[in-house]
């Protein structure tokens, strides 16, 4: 069996609820996976503007869902208070958001194809005639408003519907900055430009020394942009989830490796 990565240890930053399918897969490929969460999903602290939403539904007439965590938090409370009305259209920005909806039993989902953001998901044709529609976007405590400040443009009638919130975890970083230190982290992944913020926060001045050196791998441009602005060295662009993740890997650590081959690691 592949064990391409054997020798290299990959800090993985997913929320910890999020990380087990990209460190397994790091696993199977002799990869040492780094746990190390740099955003903690929380309950809303009111939930009562999201209650009284989802007992209003049926206003609308498109529900957006910006995340699995907006899936997983809104989803989880609609299932204990009703169904989904059979004319609402529901849309995903992402794949991942797409399973977990489909984890819900909702199988029909707008979501783009290729590019996984709200600009993609703007361009579909679904959402391009807005004027005089209903519209609820599923979203954190905060985030982008393009999605939604585009359509208002378009003459969509919006609501937000927060239903979960993001805060820094108060990891103890001094195992890592120990690690960072001694050159034994030899990768970062980050899936969030505030997950990497968070990241410099954490490990601090006593950390930027190792961090703007270790190859970072991320999943979307705009988060390679916050990077590089960030003053890192090595930011590299893969495909988006997991399984584009680890491909970036092998195909930094291992070139001429793809999932299935059995090389011998180069030094």
């Amino acid at each position: 069996m592949s064990k391409p990565l054997t020798g290299i240890s990959i800090l993985v930053t997913r929320p910890a609820h999020q990380a087990d399918g990209l460190a397994a897969r790091i696993r199977s490929a002799g990869g040492n996976p780094v746990l190390f969460p740099l955003l903690e999903i929380l309950d809303i602290g009111d939930q009562r503007p999201l209650l009284n939403l989802i007992a209003r539904l049926d206003e609308f007439d498109l529900a957006i869902f910006i995340s699995p965590n907006a899936v997983n938090k809104a989803m989880s409370l609609i299932r204990a208070k009703r169904s989904l009305p059979p004319a609402l259209k529901v849309a995903a920005v992402g794949q991942g958001t797409t399973r977990a909806l489909g984890n819900f039993g909702v199988s029909e989902v707008i979501a783009p194809a290729l590019r996984f953001d709200s600009e993609a998901l703007l361009e579909m044709t679904e959402l391009q005639h807005a004027q005089g529609k209903r519209v609820v976007i599923f979203r954190g405590d905060s985030g982008r408003e393009l999605l939604g400040n585009s359509l208002l443009k378009r003459g969509a009638m919006l609501e937000y519907a927060e239903c979960y919130r993001r805060v820094k975890p108060g990891t103890d970083t001094a195992p890592l900055l120990r690690a960072g230190a001694r050159g034994e982290i030899n990768a970062i992944t980050i899936t969030s430009s505030e997950g990497l913020r968070n990241l410099f926060d954490m490990v601090g001045e006593q950390g930027l020394i190792w961090l703007r050196k270790t190859p970072l791998f991320v999943s979307h441009e705009r988060i390679a942009q916050t990077a590089r602005k960030l003053g890192l060295e090595q930011v590299i662009l893969t495909a988006a989830g997991d399984e584009g993740l680890l491909q970036g890997l092998l195909n930094y650590f291992q070139p001429e490796a793809s999932v299935g081959d059995c090389p011998s690691r180069k030094p």
